[in-house]
């Protein structure tokens, strides 16, 4: 008799104009409000608005905050080491959107 192997991906469609609270961001990244604001404060994230109470992030924000999560928890990087990792991914990914761009179609 054959096994079945079942895999569940999960995942979560936010779009660019839907703005979250710190604590909607902190539910669905699984990440305490306190590492977020701590991740505001080195520029891994960058809310809209003045205070915590305030703060707005986008959807591209948890995206972000998700890779953060996932970068502190399994390689256990800084905040400091956190930002740059995440300025040099998002480097390399506009690196290789201007090479297929130039490239053109193959």
């Amino acid at each position: 008799m054959s096994q079945t192997n079942i895999t569940w991906i999960e995942s979560t469609i936010v779009e660019d104009e839907v703005y979250m609270t710190i604590v909607e961001l902190s539910h669905a990244a699984s990440t305490p409000e306190e590492l977020i604001m701590d991740w505001v404060s080195e520029g891994v994230l960058s809310p809209a608005g003045s205070s915590p109470q305030d703060w707005r992030f986008s959807g591209d924000s948890l995206k972000r905050a998700k890779t953060a999560a996932r970068l502190t928890r399994d390689f256990e990087i800084n905040t400091s080491g956190l930002a740059l990792a995440l300025d040099l991914m998002d480097q390399i990914s506009q690196l290789r959107a201007e090479l297929l761009r130039l490239s053109g179609p193959v």
